[in-house]
């Protein structure tokens, strides 16, 4: 199990997964908003999603658990 989580704080933008998609490294999982600016939040290994904690238009901290993969 691997837990996807923010490297910023802002807002999640866009939520490019859902439960039950099969992912590599480096897909795109989400795409945040910070300070006008968006950024990919990408997988950091491959596996299957298994959860999503979070929703489009979510505000979100620096290190939120946005996505789980196993």
């Amino acid at each position: 199990m691997s837990e996807i989580c923010a490297h910023i704080t802002g807002t999640v933008w866009k939520v490019e997964v859902k439960v039950g998609d099969k992912v590599d490294v480096g897909d795109v999982v989400a795409v945040l908003e910070s300070m006008k600016m968006e950024m990919p939040l990408e997988a950091e290994v491959g596996g299957v999603v298994t959860e999503i904690r979070v929703g489009e238009g979510q505000a979100i901290s620096e290190g939120d658990v946005l996505a789980v993969v196993e």
